[in-house]
């Protein structure tokens, strides 16, 4: 088979390996293309190295091009990927510190609340730009694939506005089923079948076999509870269970932010999260790991390197969905996933027109999603809360109206159990101005905004937040890997 894949912020240096390797393992795919494109030359020029190097190694005709030009990666391309992040780390530090100054704590801030939204407003202008070259250069019935958050608000908008063929891909789903069949003492999760569905980063497991034999709400509980790890690593989602009693695909820290119940107080941020690791929950866990990988890729980049020499090994193929997405669909060969698409009654009780994450099958005809699926009462409340929050959010992006955006951001859940709406006003004002570079449909509302911001007598405070832990020098990383070496 000879087809071209395009994949965009291919500078996303480790994704792009694994994407890249994944897709390699399917033995049909080794004389295809592979077209990288990303804005920083110095981050393509790194990362086609590295998959030059695999190709090398492992003997295949692979052709690996990159190039800053955008419209050339996608020219013929079958298949485009997107792992973009728009305004980088420099923006995304704005979506954790400006919230803070208003009691806002978010762990990873790239969904919802405050830092989500935002970074929807600065992705979908760019997402809109994709599906313009995608619809002029791509392949015909090109098909794109969205990996990169706000997932639904990006998803929502290529499909809705940018009218292009696309699924929105994350790895929540099958991160969860790992835990559930830890838990459950399984040999391996290929014993666990399970059903999700909800919404991308609130998706619920609302059906759970072992082996065949149903798994309830009680045994669930005690066997999160008497393990030695997750009892303490996901207290909040141990008690989302409780309560609702499903558990959520979501990390700790993930879920803590979908909620208006668990990070509304500091005291009550510390009683719920776990600070052994940033998913957990720590404030801004997500913005100091990024950090401080990118420090370490460009610190370790030749390792890296020689790394890529070694032969690719198809039993190591993760479970990213795209690369069985791609041979489902060119081989026949039937997959089975959680993918986000459009709801269309597939999920009876959320909204039409929402962007879901819901099991469905692949094969040469495409993804065919299974409907009928009812949520829990519970579940489904907490979505719509997420929905609503995500149709004003892609609408304010497309129209660039700042009320509108405003209006988004009062009725995120986190955001409404903590701050006031004089306060939520002044905070969008200033994210808007902090980020202007990155969002032009905002720009005549700029001026006014920072005139606003001259004269308003709300108050703020400079607050590290309630768990919130230093970037880590390279020195450190080191010892800390080497230390975990040693302890085996």
């Amino acid at each position: 088979m000879s087809f071209k894949i395009a994949i965009i912020g291919a500078g996303s240096v480790g994704f792009t390996k694994k994407l890249f390797t994944d897709i390699l393992c399917v033995p049909e795919f080794k004389d295809i293309e592979f077209a990288l494109t990303d804005v920083s030359e110095h981050n393509l020029q790194m990362i086609k190295a590295i998959l030059d190097r695999i190709v090398e190694a492992n003997r295949l005709p692979t052709r690996v091009t990159a190039t800053t030009d955008r419209r050339k990666a996608l020219e013929g391309a079958r298949y485009v990927i997107s792992c973009v992040r728009v305004g980088g780390l420099e923006a995304y530090a704005d979506d954790i510190r400006i919230p803070l100054k208003y009691g806002i704590d978010q762990c990873v801030g790239d969904t919802i609340c405050a830092g989500g939204i935002l970074y929807g407003q600065r992705n979908i202008p760019v997402i809109l730009d994709f599906c313009k070259d995608i619809r002029e250069v791509a392949e015909t019935n090109v098909k794109f694939l969205n990996y990169a958050n706000p997932m639904a608000m990006n998803t929502w908008a290529a499909i809705e506005y940018g009218k292009v063929d696309t699924v929105g891909l994350c790895h929540g789903v099958q991160h969860g089923a790992e835990q559930i069949a830890e838990v459950l003492g399984a040999k391996s999760v290929k014993e666990l079948d399970y059903v999700c569905s909800g919404i991308n980063h609130q998706t619920w497991f609302i059906d759970l076999r072992l082996n065949g034999r149903p798994i309830g709400k009680d045994e669930l509980v005690a066997a999160f509870e008497a393990h030695p790890v997750y009892s303490r690593q996901e207290k909040l989602r141990i008690d989302v269970l409780k309560r609702f009693g499903v558990y959520s695909t979501e990390s700790n820290g993930h879920l803590s932010e979908y909620l208006p119940w668990y990070r509304k107080r500091p005291d009550e941020i510390t009683r719920w999260i776990d600070m052994s690791d940033w998913i957990h929950g720590e404030t801004g866990g997500y913005l100091r790991y990024s950090t401080e990988t990118r420090n370490w890729f460009e610190t370790e980049y030749p390792q890296f390197l020689e790394a890529a020499s070694k032969p690719i090994d198809r039993e190591k193929r993760s479970n990213e969905h795209a690369s069985h997405i791609l041979e489902a669909l060119e081989t026949n060969r039937i997959y089975r996933g959680h993918f986000n698409v459009k709801n269309n009654g597939v999920i009876t009780n959320l909204p039409q027109d929402a962007i879901i994450e819901s099991p469905g099958f692949v094969d040469r005809f495409g993804i065919n999603m299974a409907a009928g699926i009812t949520l829990p009462e519970a579940c489904a409340a907490t979505c719509i809360a997420s929905i609503n929050v995500q149709r004003m959010s892609v609408h304010a992006a497309i129209s660039g109206d700042i009320d509108l955006l405003k209006l988004a951001v009062l009725h995120d859940p986190l955001v409404g159990a903590v701050s006031t709406p004089e306060e939520v006003w002044q905070m969008v004002d200033e994210m808007v101005v902090a980020q202007a570079a990155w969002l032009p449909q905002y720009a005549h509302a700029v001026p006014a905004a920072r005139e606003r911001l001259s004269t308003s007598q709300v108050k703020t405070r400079e607050w590290a937040g309630a768990a919130r832990r230093s970037v880590r020098s390279i020195e450190e990383l080191r010892a800390e890997k080497a230390a975990l070496k040693q302890a085996g």
